[in-house]
């Protein structure tokens, strides 16, 4: 029988060339990666899947973006398989009259190279010594290869010892180190010893152990080590791999650690505005009780003054009236006179404190201490719920993007010189009214329009792309809102805007403006609400960079403002544009 013939050099054939360095057996299908290697299918298989995505090679360790598609070498295969055979039909006695006066002559070198080898699937040295006889006599017709089974003797251990040496096939000459016992080259090595002998060593001192070429054992090492250095290169591929994401972690911490200092800040900015306004309220409540005091006191005063005029008279016409001699005029006013008038008793009457004197002073009391406790608290309160809530390991990080509110805008709403784009995303001031339905959510005097998304609870995020306009209002409004006439624009009255005008002039909408200073001219701005929380919040969408918060309590549903301002003579003329935010990753 006999398979395809192809072109081999017989010089190069070797027990290495059909030997799998991952198993070190046989062929068992063999395949070829894209590098020139060739392996077990199932062993390269294993191979690459115990390494996830990454597939090297692991003798060259070339690594391949995509696993290679492994496709069986048919033709090696089938040569591994006459091997295979060949090595049984050789182990059998009486195979052929060589083997038989060769185990005659040396019955234990038969048993250990050629009857069978060391480990399954190993080749005998003899049957691969026969295999390059038979190569050899095809080579002279053209080199081609011509596989049959064995029917000629194999050939002697004193042959074989004569070719078989650590380079391969050669002469028993070597410039190798020599056997100090026997003269021979050292060119085999035993596993069971794990030291260098020679051909003599072997049959006698290291009968029956698993005795290889020496080169054969160093190429299977080297194997080894190949696929031993892919493996550690995989773990400092990993390790480096785990330092990047330790130093993006680490960014993304700061940043969010730099976004909540800025956020801590904002919101004791708004405590401590919250505070100067309890304060001056009740010092108005103080100054009103005061201010009801003196009113009571002069209205006491007036009412005395007036009797004690009233009495100082009736006193005057009591002394002219006994100096009167006229009895006549006597008896007609002493019946007037003789009576004390009725007047008011001011015995019991006292000037009292005003009855809220005292109940704000000890009310403020109770909540300043009830306070100050809270922010003694709050550093412990803070390490306590750290220590009690271990961080996982890589945590996806909060981001705002993560609660993006696709906005669009409300053309009902919307004042008659706004226009707005088909896809209600963009908005300008024209010159112009248009022709609009007056409704009662129609803005008729301030350029505004309201987004179509309302919301009652919650955390909302959206973009809008100001660009170089120098003039705007962005925030959201309360849905009870004036939208008539004059309007006052502050929180109290239900908007939450921040405004820029003139360019460079910004400012948070309360009455009197709260006026924000910006390094930074943002080209886009981010407004973030947390319903709960009750706080308005806009950024530099492009830095995250806070601009301002606010601190509030929402009662009603919130709608989102716009308003582009007018054009001012051609300056000002370019649209608001709601962006289309990417989801965070």
């Amino acid at each position: 029988m006999s398979i395809h013939t192809m072109s081999v050099p017989v010089d190069f054939l070797s027990e290495e060339q059909f030997s799998c360095s991952i198993c070190l057996e046989v062929f068992t299908n063999p395949v070829s990666t894209p590098c020139g290697h060739s392996f077990c299918l199932s062993c390269i298989t294993s191979y690459w899947d115990t390494r996830g995505k990454a597939c090297l090679c692991p003798l060259c360790k070339e690594s391949f973006r995509k696993r290679p598609e492994l496709h069986i070498n048919h033709t090696l295969k089938e040569i591994t398989e006459q091997f295979k055979h060949m090595a049984e039909t050789s182990g059998r006695p009486g195979t052929s009259t060589a083997s038989q006066d060769a185990s005659s002559q040396s019955p234990r070198i038969l048993d250990r190279k050629i009857s069978g080898s060391s480990r399954p699937g190993e080749l005998p040295g003899g049957l691969l010594m026969e295999m390059k006889n038979r190569f050899q006599r095809t080579s002279s017709s053209g080199n081609l290869l011509e596989v049959s089974y064995p029917s000629s003797p194999v050939p002697s251990y004193e042959a074989s010892r004569r070719r078989f040496s650590a380079s391969g096939f050669s002469s028993v000459s070597s410039t190798g180190p020599q056997c100090s016992k026997h003269g021979l080259s050292l060119d085999m090595f035993c596993r069971n010893d794990q030291m260098f002998v020679c051909s003599k060593c072997a049959e006698e001192d290291h009968h029956g152990h698993a005795v290889v070429l020496a080169r054969q054992e160093m190429n299977i090492k080297k194997s080894q080590l190949g696929i031993m250095e892919a493996e550690v290169q995989g773990l400092i591929t990993a390790r480096e791999k785990k330092i990047e994401e330790i130093q993006m972690a680490l960014t993304d911490i700061q940043a969010n650690a730099q976004h909540e200092v800025e956020i801590t800040v904002s919101m004791f900015h708004a405590l401590i505005s919250s505070l100067e306004r309890a304060q001056a309220k009740a010092l108005e409540v103080v100054e009103m009780g005061r201010a009801a005091t003196e009113v009571r006191s002069q209205v006491l005063i007036r009412d005395l003054q007036q009797e004690i005029t009233e009495l100082k008279k009736r006193n005057s016409m009591l002394s002219q009236l006994t100096q009167s001699n006229d009895y006549f005029s006597f008896f007609k006013m002493y019946s007037s006179l003789s009576t004390v008038p009725l007047m008011k008793n001011w015995t019991e009457v006292t000037l009292t404190p005003d009855p809220t004197a005292g109940m704000a002073l000890e009310n403020i009391t109770q909540v300043v201490e009830k306070v100050q406790d809270e922010l003694r608290k709050l550093p412990q309160s803070s390490l306590h719920s750290a220590m009690e809530s271990p961080v996982k390991q890589e945590p996806r990080l909060w981001k705002i993007q993560d609660y993006a509110l696709d906005v669009t805008l409300d053309r009902d709403s919307a004042h008659p010189r706004l226009m707005i784009s088909e896809d209600c995303k963009q908005v300008y001031c024209s010159d112009h009214h248009h022709t609009v339905m007056d409704t009662p959510e129609r803005f008729d005097r301030v350029v505004c329009v309201l987004g179509c998304q309302g919301f009652s609870s919650g955390r909302h995020y959206w973009e809008v792309y100001v660009g170089e306009k120098t003039d705007w209002d962005l925030g959201v409004v309360n849905h009870s809102i004036n939208r008539k006439g004059k309007i006052s624009v502050s929180p109290a009255n239900g908007y939450w805007l921040l405004s820029l005008r003139d360019k460079h002039e910004y400012a948070f909408r309360t009455n009197p403006p709260m006026p924000i200073y910006l390094n930074t001219k943002p080209q886009k701005v981010g407004i973030f609400i947390d319903y709960e929380k009750g706080q308005v919040s806009f950024y530099n969408a492009d830095t995250m960079a806070l601009i301002f918060t606010h601190v509030c309590f929402f009662t009603e549903t919130l709608y989102p403002c716009f308003s582009p301002c007018t054009n001012k003579s051609g300056q000002n003329e370019a649209p608001l544009f709601i962006c289309t935010i990417n989801p965070s990753v």
